[in-house]
């Protein structure tokens, strides 16, 4: 999986797949962990859990992204996202938040309406590497020759 990033979005620490920490995280700036992690997190910015990680915590963060599990309750000031692999299983409180088709989400949801978030703050990031034409899409038909 790559995930794309702007240039003041860099990842400051990473945790990799068979890392296995408890106890409590702190940090500032953007984090990823794919490996294991028990106890509490407390962020700056974003928590990034890779599709290998699974967090069993409580996780207060500016933004987090999902592609793993995480089990615990999450308090995420401005974007909690769920993508396709993540799954979730907890309570949490957010200005916004996302599930992808195929992301998982049990427990109980809380929208912060104090929060002063603009939908533009939270564009998309990602970018279009190949976009398919109409003609690319269309099935093909052999024996009349047309598409």
């Amino acid at each position: 999986m790559k995930i794309w990033r702007n240039k003041e979005q860099q990842i400051a620490a990473f945790f990799d797949q068979g890392t296995s920490l408890t106890g409590e995280l702190q940090f500032s700036g953007v984090v990823r962990i794919d490996g294991s992690f028990h106890g509490t997190i407390n962020g700056g910015e974003t928590l990034i859990v890779g599709s290998n990680a699974v967090i069993h915590a409580d996780i207060r963060v500016r933004e987090i992204e999902i592609h793993g599990q995480v089990f615990g309750n999450i308090e995420a000031g401005g974007r909690a996202e769920i993508h396709s692999s993540g799954s979730f299983r907890g309570d949490i409180h957010t200005a916004l938040l996302i599930i992808h088709p195929g992301g998982v989400f049990d427990g109980h949801s809380h929208m912060n309406s104090d929060s002063q978030i603009s939908a533009d703050q939270f564009r998309e990031s990602t970018q279009i590497v190949h976009e398919e034409s109409d003609n690319e899409r269309r099935p093909h038909d052999n024996r009349t020759g047309s598409q």
